[in-house]
């Protein structure tokens, strides 16, 4: 019933921009709030950002903030996540979520992932 598709990953060099793509499809209630999380190897999946259903909110987390954006276009039904000064550490693979919450500065997640995609920055 609802379908979450990801684009946009790829190799980048250090200081580099990457932008990443989130189509989600839903069968009724077409508004959802969407996030970002990514998992490096051997690593916790960890919260990027999370953008509401109108996307006149935002929350990111410490390790973004200032480096990368998230929008939506409803029309599109598409979020994205826009990555500026790209970091070795930033590796790992993206993960788009659609219909969980943010509170407190925890995403509690949906069922709705995407497939995930890979960025990988190197020197």
């Amino acid at each position: 019933q609802v379908q979450v598709v990801e684009s946009g990953g790829g190799l980048v060099q250090p200081g580099g921009s990457l932008r990443l793509s989130c189509t989600v499809s839903k069968n009724l209630f077409d508004d959802y709030t969407v996030a970002w999380l990514r998992q490096a190897p051997g690593k916790e999946r960890e919260f990027l950002a999370a953008i509401s259903r109108n996307g006149d909110t935002t929350n990111y987390g410490d390790s973004v903030k200032g480096r990368f954006t998230i929008s939506r276009d409803n029309a599109r039904k598409t979020v994205y996540l826009q990555m500026n000064s790209l970091k070795v550490e930033d590796t790992a693979v993206y993960y788009c979520n659609a219909g969980g919450s943010y509170s407190s500065g925890t995403w509690y997640q949906s069922a709705y992932w995407g497939q995930g995609t890979q960025v990988f920055v190197f020197s």
